[in-house]
């Protein structure tokens, strides 16, 4: 991407149409009179009071314990160094989205406008009693070891600084594990640490208390070698000085075990690397740029075991793994402090998941058949479900065992089923579908690329490495447009009408032609379809020059889909093609279906409609928990619109009795576990999380999508075509550059799941 482009782009996103990334949601009622009575003035009066008489009962009565301050003065701030408080601000609310999206943990920023250590504290430790727990972030070295040491002796609440113990844990994990695969004893390993900053410290502070001796440790930082002559060391460094003044990186690095680079680009050479013992262990994690190139370590050395800060490279060292899920943990049990004891519970939960069988879900964001623990698995993926269930609960046990917990968890199971609830409120679903096609791109036509939105769309694809764009349109304005957005890559670009492609066109006719001649299809209106961009795409499709098409920016939806189901086959023994729209609720994703094209299913349809949708529900990595809904509830309405989604359940039920599905059900009761099982607790769907919602008519599920989209804000993805041999799909009229991108993700997804099938 054009470099102004991407900063017009970054600029954008944080000032549109809200500037900045989080804000304050009200989580009570709020519309009557009472409601504000009650919230406010008199009714507040009381949970004050009770506040007063017991100020633990803040807790209970405000937002405090799931609240955190993000804070910083502004002094080291990415790689953008000492900037100033409020050009921290993005980043700091870059840092309270994370929080929330991982673990549903609410954050205020807050930035400090003074880099004197007691005003900081000061100003810290008077705005405690609002949080919960404080975490520290892009303060720089010495200031932030004696900032972080005094907020922890002089507060009682949790307070971490995330730069320093963030990576610690997450490489300790990562050592752990990668020394159980090269089978070394953590007690005799050397160690090379190249930097001396307070990530590179904390890392070794906690290998030294896994078990690494300190002896063994040879810390650079871009002085030198860390010797005991150097008068310029702070008191946190001496411990890792040694008398070996003139000692070079590259003479260090004969015969060590473990490299731990926190430092700068390219300081490791192949040669140095070389130099290393049997199975060699090297942390790279100089970001964007680490300090041996991933590709040409491993070409230098096949037994190593690396990790790099990359999230394009295998065993990414990210801190997100560990924060939001300590931070969690320490909340739900009121924790005075993060101690030692709670930083090595989150190691050893870490370590212990990198090496249990990894959830589909997973396997498929990451396009792999099977993520195992080896040698390029050794860390859990961020995207991994079960480290919200597994590092929580390690570390409130910590707290609870090294006596900081002041509400002690009693029942575990009940503490992971609220874990998981928290989930429904971070829809994944799009971070997961998109990492999953930057696995594998596909070639995608995009029929009206002299759309602009649909250029930018195409743009975005290309440049996240989610698809291989094919634009269709009139190429000067195609040109024009992408000199406009700053679109620079050489992208094909094709007009089906120009004499360029006549070869292709006629090519492309007479296949068409003779697939179809006894279909009341003649060569010349097929030539004359060909000039036509939906069915030029088709055929790139169909003849194998393209892998996915999408349309219909510009195009009702019926006019869009008669060119598609003209061209592209249906699978094996499909007789009906529908959709679904992936929502992203607040309660998770859902499925609905058939949102586009069956305006009347008949029960026979109804239940194939169901079978594929099925078959979509678990592409996208889930289990698919489906409730044929209705206004009638299992038989209490003799009408036809309920009886037909009667019928296709009897169906489901005697040929497909794997499948979780039920009905006919009202919605409410598909939705609400408590009246489900009050009424009706026979059903399949008791004690399941309904994720599929199948509707007897085109009326009902195109307006209650719709309905959602529109009243809740949910995210929409689709519709998605199901039933056709090949990866095409269409978009709704006028969607949004993000729907259109997401689509061009599903349509990445849905070829690579095509070509599967056809091996």
């Amino acid at each position: 991407m054009h470099k102004d482009t991407k900063r017009r782009e970054a600029l954008l996103y944080h000032a549109k149409p809200n500037p900045g990334k989080i804000a304050v949601v009200p989580t009570k009622p709020y519309a009557s009179q009472r409601d504000l009575s009650l919230a406010y003035s008199p009714g507040v009066a009381e949970p004050c009071l009770e506040i007063a008489k017991n100020v633990e009962n803040v807790y209970k009565y405000t937002a405090k314990g799931n609240l955190v301050a993000v804070i910083s003065n502004g002094t080291a701030v990415l790689g953008l160094g000492d900037i100033g408080p409020e050009a921290s601000k993005p980043v700091m609310e870059g840092k309270g989205l994370l929080f929330k999206i991982f673990a549903d943990i609410d954050v205020f920023d807050i930035e400090v406008d003074t880099k004197d250590i007691d005003k900081f504290v000061e100003t810290v430790k008077n705005i405690a009693p609002t949080f919960g727990g404080i975490n520290l972030e892009d303060i720089k070295a010495p200031e932030s070891f004696e900032i972080e040491r005094r907020l922890k002796e002089e507060l009682d609440i949790p307070v971490m600084h995330d730069d320093q113990h963030g990576t610690a844990i997450i490489s300790a994990a990562a050592l752990l594990n990668a020394l159980e695969l090269s089978d070394k004893k953590i007690e005799e390993i050397k160690l090379v640490v190249s930097g001396a900053g307070s990530a590179a410290l904390a890392c070794s502070n906690l290998y030294l208390m896994l078990g690494v001796k300190v002896e063994n440790i040879v810390m650079f930082d871009k002085d030198g070698v860390l010797h005991t002559n150097r008068t310029d060391l702070l008191p946190v460094q001496m411990q890792y000085a040694k008398d070996v003044e003139g000692l070079t990186l590259a003479e260090a690095m004969k015969g060590s075990d473990v490299f731990l680079g926190l430092s700068a680009p390219n300081v490791l050479t192949p040669e140095m690397l070389l130099t290393m013992n049997v199975n060699p262990i090297v942390f790279a994690m100089a970001n964007p740029v680490p300090e041996i190139d991933y590709e040409l370590a491993i070409a230098t050395r096949e037994d190593i075991i690396m990790a790099t800060g990359r999230s394009d490279k295998p065993n990414q060292v990210n801190n997100v793994l560990g924060f939001p899920f300590i931070f969690r943990g320490a909340l739900d049990v009121r924790a005075t402090k993060i101690n030692e004891e709670m930083k090595m519970a989150a190691v050893h939960a870490l370590a212990k998941l990198a090496k249990e069988s990894v959830p589909e879900q997973v396997n498929i964001a990451y396009g792999e058949k099977r993520l195992v623990f080896g040698k390029d698995y050794i860390l859990p993926k961020p995207f991994d479900p079960r480290l919200i269930t597994e590092v929580p609960p390690a570390v409130a046990k910590a707290a609870m065992e090294s006596g900081v917990a002041t509400a002690p968890i009693t029942d575990w199971d009940k503490y992971r089923e609220e874990l998981t609830s928290r989930m429904g409120n971070d829809n994944k679903m799009v971070r997961l579908l998109i990492n999953r096609a930057k696995t594998e791109p596909k070639r995608v036509i995009y029929t009206e690329a002299d759309q602009l939105n649909v250029l930018k769309a195409a743009q975005i694809a290309y440049e996240e490495g989610i698809a291989i764009p094919v634009l269709l349109g009139n190429k000067e304005i195609i040109l024009e447009l992408k000199e406009e957005i700053g679109f620079d890559a050489d992208v094909e670009i094709i007009d089906p009408k120009t004499k360029e492609e006549v070869e292709r066109r006629t090519r492309f006719a007479t296949a068409f032609w003779n697939k179809n001649e006894r279909r009341g299809v003649t060569l010349l209106d097929a030539e004359k379809m060909m000039r036509e961009r939906s069915y030029f795409a088709s055929m790139m499709v169909t003849e194998g020059e393209a892998d996915a098409m999408l349309s219909g920016y510009s195009r009702s939806y019926p006019s869009a889909i008669k060119p598609i189901l003209q061209m592209i086959p249906k699978m094996p023994g499909v007789t009906k093609v529908a959709t679904t729209n992936l929502m992203m609720t607040k309660r998770g994703p859902m499925f609905l279906a058939d949102t586009a094209i069956n305006p009347d299913p008949s029960a026979e349809e109804l239940a194939k409609i169901a079978l594929m949708t099925d078959r979509t529900v678990k592409m996208f990595g889930m289990q698919p928990v489906m409730a044929m809904v209705s206004f009638g509830n299992f038989g209490s309405s003799k009408e036809e619109s309920p009886k037909k989604m009667r019928q296709a359940v009897e169906f489901l039920h005697k040929h497909h009795p794997e499948m979780i599905v039920d009905g006919e059900i009202q919605m409410d009761f598909a939705l609400n576990q408590d009246m489900l099982k009050e009424k009706f607790p026979f059903s399949k769907l008791v004690g399941k999380k309904v994720n599929t919602l199948l509707f007897p008519n085109l009326d009902a599920a195109n307006s209650t999508y719709k309905m959602l989209k529109e009243l809740n804000g949910a995210t929409s993805i689709g519709p998605i075509i199901l039933g056709l041999e090949e990866a095409v799909h269409v978009f709704q009229l006028g969607a949004s550059v993000d729907e259109m991108v997401n689509m061009t993700a599903v349509a990445v997804v849905d070829a690579q799941e095509k070509k599967k099938r056809k091996k």
